[in-house]
């Protein structure tokens, strides 16, 4: 299939085939007849797989086809979406694909002075795309009013769940028309998202594409066993790869991304972090470098990185492992977008040997091991050997189940695990030790 098989309107069309976009991707193809059809949508799809463009082209078209003669008469279309980061990116989607259309668009954030966003309001938009605090205290205050929305996109509802906007959600849901079509998209669906999705949707079409316990097939996906004080040591040295182009790096705190950015500005690789502490115009500014290629790393956390969309971003390293199985596959989905190859890379200390093996349990893969006997400490040995200590336990036990109900015997819980990899390769060296 591609995009002139669409029924899409001239202008879009125009505009991604100024884009080289011919062929969409699975949840493209699947939801944009559905939404042009006016149906309610619930998307589950992780990220990197295109559902901006499945939500933004539709409802560019419904826009442009509706269009009154005389201009915007109120705001048609909200899309809410839980960060700056993100909505910025849609607010370029629409931009992108609709801007042979007339259609108006706009995007309001908190963590920057609100007149130029409220100057814009004044002039009126057909889209608006928000963030939830933002958006409620500009309703509050009178410049935005939702009663002409004919169109509500909710976007990484998880996350939005995760971040703890789920009240805000709530008290705006009350002030859009009842009479209205509903888009819902979610990367996993937890019990109380999937609440929400009941209460906003009516009589929904359901659109579900690459199961959220998976990976991208083509990403390679590589661990290392290291100590905490190496890790540092480790990524300069991997960086030293010039097959490394563009490298995005996760680490769990705000206070270590900013450490290992000025570590490896110290090494004369060009870094930069992204986070909650840093002001919008220096995230903004961190995005646009990396974007360009003028900064080589970008060190995010998870809720900072949350929308980053890069078109060719080479490698994905978990500096430090996430503690939510889930966000692994959120994390390493940065790479390998569009159908492009990618690697992801993760270092795993000793504390974190437990999070690996709850990894591997959801993505149902054993991660290869790379490394050097340098980073073979007793520590990781030890934590190592627990864990295979508990593998090989899990083995038997499911071998005894297995038994008894060959023999008839009481139902059990089925159980898997992933092997542990057998030996370390030979990769990086003169390492050097740091106390980070």
């Amino acid at each position: 299939m591609t995009f002139n098989e669409l029924n899409l309107v001239e202008p879009i069309r125009e505009a991604l085939s100024a884009k080289g976009y011919i062929t969409p991707t699975p949840i493209q193809a699947e939801a944009i007849p559905i939404v042009l059809k006016g149906h309610d949508l619930l998307g589950c799809a992780q990220t990197g797989t295109g559902k901006t463009a499945a939500f933004s082209i539709p409802i560019i078209q419904h826009l442009h086809e509706n269009k009154t003669a005389g201009g915007t008469n109120g705001i048609k279309a909200l899309v809410l979406t839980p960060t700056r980061e993100l909505a910025i990116q849609i607010d370029e989607s629409f931009a992108a694909y609709g801007h042979l259309t007339k259609l108006k668009h706009t995007v309001i954030f908190g963590g920057v002075g609100q007149k130029p966003q409220t100057d814009i309001l004044r002039r009126g938009v057909d889209v608006l795309i928000a963030t939830p605090g933002r958006l409620l205290d500009l309703i509050s205050q009178g410049y935005v009013k939702l009663n002409k929305i004919e169109y509500f996109i909710l976007d990484e509802a998880d996350r939005m769940l995760d971040m703890g906007f789920i009240h805000d959600i709530k008290r705006l849901i009350p002030l859009l028309p009842k009479k209205r079509q509903t888009l819902f998209f979610s990367a996993t669906m937890p019990p109380e998202i999937e609440k929400l999705a009941n209460t906003l949707l009516s009589n929904p079409r359901k659109v579900e594409v690459t199961p959220t316990s998976s990976t991208v097939d083509k990403i390679d996906q590589y661990l290392y066993y290291v100590d905490k004080n190496d890790k540092v040591d480790l990524l300069t040295d991997l960086l030293r790869d010039p097959e490394m182009e563009s490298i995005l790096v996760f680490t769990r705190t705000k206070h270590r991304a900013d450490r290992v950015a000025r570590t490896l500005n110290s090494a004369k690789i060009k870094a930069e972090a992204i986070h909650g502490n840093k002001s919008q115009n220096a995230r903004q500014r961190a995005l646009n470098n990396f974007k360009d290629r003028t900064t080589r790393v970008l060190i995010a956390t998870d809720i900072a990185a949350r929308g980053i969309d890069i078109d060719h971003l080479t490698h994905v390293v978990n500096f430090e492992l996430p503690e939510v199985p889930e966000t692994y596959v959120h994390r390493i989905g940065r790479t390998g977008r569009a159908g492009r190859a990618g690697v992801a890379v993760s270092f795993c200390d000793a504390e974190e040997v437990p999070m690996l093996k709850d990894i591997e349990r959801l993505i149902n893969k054993r991660i290869p091991v790379l490394g050097d006997k340098v980073f073979d400490s007793r520590t990781i040995k030890s934590a190592v050997s627990s864990k295979k200590d508990a593998i090989k336990e899990e083995a038997r036990r499911r071998s005894t189940f297995k038994s008894k109900r060959a023999e008839g015997g009481s139902e059990g819980r089925k159980r898997t695990d992933s092997a542990q990899p057998k030996s370390f390769k030979k990769k990086p060296s003169n390492t050097r030790k740091n106390n980070y």
